[in-house]
């Protein structure tokens, strides 16, 4: 079995995730953002395909948390967005490792269907690899084998980014790897396959058509 090192940029929660505010009280809103951090961070440590998981945040109750769950941590020195943290956080890996970059809001994501991605991503050829979102416009995760860099092109239609840069897509059905959360929509979806247990206990109720005011 292959171990990976896998790379995780968390942006301060008093700035991410944006496009997700009125999903839930605007008090609670940093609290969700660190919600869905830690539910991904939580479900990458307990993967047994994973060797590390790196966080490169600069905040510090991001990073008290994920240290908690099993994670190293490193600042975000470029400070640049999350494709050169993601870099730099790779740098730091050994050149032997087989490496991945996953995105920090997978609150439904299952160490199961992570490991079985994974897996995907040591077939022959060894090359760059990818997971499309659910809508399969955004990227979830991004792999590469020992020598090849990352060369992450995360952000809007990222996707067909990565896939104008070689990279190919992996094909199979990770519903809970692919449920990103970028919207109020995305977080009923999420609820709906069944979110880790911090965002379960932030907001147990989705927010939406039919649903409990927020």
């Amino acid at each position: 079995m292959q171990r990976w090192s896998v790379v995780i940029p968390v942006k301060p929660v008093s700035v991410g995730k944006s496009r997700l505010r009125g999903a839930v009280p605007e008090a609670a809103h940093e609290a969700l953002a660190l919600a869905l951090a830690r539910d991904t961070v939580a479900a990458v440590v307990a993967c047994p395909e994973v060797a590390e998981a790196l966080v490169v945040t600069d905040d510090p109750v991001v990073a008290e948390v994920v240290i908690a769950l099993g994670a190293r941590v490193t600042p975000d020195t470029p400070a640049a967005g999350l494709n050169p943290a993601i870099r730099y956080g790779e740098s730091g890996f050994s050149a032997r490792s087989w490496r991945a970059a996953l995105t920090a809001d997978l609150p439904a994501l299952r160490p199961a269907e992570l490991a079985a991605a994974l897996r995907a991503a040591t077939e022959s050829p060894p090359r760059r690899r990818f997971a499309a979102d659910a809508p399969g416009i955004g990227t979830v995760l991004l792999t590469a084998p020992p020598g090849v860099p990352l060369d992450p092109r995360f952000g809007g239609p990222s996707a067909a980014a990565h896939a104008a840069s070689g990279a190919v897509a992996l094909t199979g059905d990770w519903p809970s790897l692919r449920r990103d959360v970028d919207t109020g929509a995305d977080l009923d979806a999420a609820h709906r396959l069944g979110v880790g247990a911090h965002t379960g206990a932030l907001a147990p109720t989705p927010c939406g058509p039919g649903a409990a005011p927020c």
